[in-house]
């Protein structure tokens, strides 16, 4: 599906290990992940305030939940990261510089 990119999109998961994310709703004053769009990939963050992940991910309205197909940074060297137990923060993050400037001709003043 598409590549969908939406403001203010956040919420808490307690989902541990390296699997698929349970979402467990909006946190107040954001939206959810269903704003995406079932079926449709967006860029990501999860962290628990310590560990972190950026990556590209499917939102899929049965279960709520977000996988995790493609990490783009993480404080695991790059790799996917094992969280623990208990809440992290799930948010829409922008798209990797790199990523974009691979694709896209930019140029900064």
């Amino acid at each position: 599906m598409a590549l969908v990119v939406k403001d203010r999109v956040k919420e808490n998961t307690t989902t541990a290990g390296t699997g698929t994310l349970t979402l467990a709703g909006a946190v107040t004053g954001f939206q959810t992940f269903a704003s995406i769009g079932n079926g449709n990939t967006t860029y990501y963050c999860i962290t628990n305030g310590v560990d972190w992940e950026v990556g590209i991910g499917t939102y899929t309205s049965s279960g709520t939940t977000l996988s995790r197909d493609t990490i783009l940074a993480s404080s695991n060297s790059g790799s996917i990261v094992n969280f623990s137990a208990g809440t992290k923060d799930v948010f829409r993050s922008e798209e990797h510089t790199s990523e974009l400037q691979s694709r896209v001709d930019i140029s900064y003043a």
